[in-house]
């Protein structure tokens, strides 16, 4: 990982982020938002509880949590939920992206494409509730996730 893709809070808690277009201030109320709509994740089978929550340009942001399924085939991501709602409300422009789990884990490889249909590149902040020394979070950027984004043609 680039140094660019490890920061990590401050002792204020703050993010520290270099990013050009989205500031700390940003990304910090993107992971409130995902922190509190993870409290709404239906996770009866995995109980592993998902909060993700998305800027666009406009500055509006749009939240999602992961709805699990007996089926499993049809759980439905946080990020992917987010992304939903972003386009229900007739947004395709995000520019940062929070995602909260208990350890920090990261989108999934759907979840990464879907995200990178709308967005090429773009911070994604992974915070993780339950780390050895509390809280943890790192910025990364998409391109990071999935470098080899698939795109048609046009």
């Amino acid at each position: 990982m680039s140094a660019k893709a490890n920061r990590a809070r401050s002792k204020s808690g703050a993010i520290n982020a270099t990013s050009q277009a989205v500031g700390s201030d940003v990304l910090d109320r993107l992971v409130q938002e995902a922190k509190e709509v993870r409290g709404n994740a239906y996770a009866p089978f995995s109980h592993y509880k998902v909060g993700a929550a998305l800027m666009t340009t406009t500055g509006s942001v749009y939240r999602g949590c992961n709805v699990e399924n007996s089926t499993f085939g049809a759980t439905i991501c946080a990020e992917r939920g987010a992304v939903m709602q972003m386009v229900a409300n007739g947004e395709t422009s995000p520019v940062a992206c929070a995602v909260v789990t208990r350890d920090g884990g990261s989108p999934c490889g759907i979840c990464r494409q879907v995200l990178a249909e709308f967005a090429f590149d773009m911070p994604i902040v992974l915070v993780g509730l339950e780390s050895v020394d509390g809280e943890s979070a790192k910025v990364v950027q998409l391109s990071e996730l999935l470098p080899f984004a698939f795109r048609l043609a046009t």
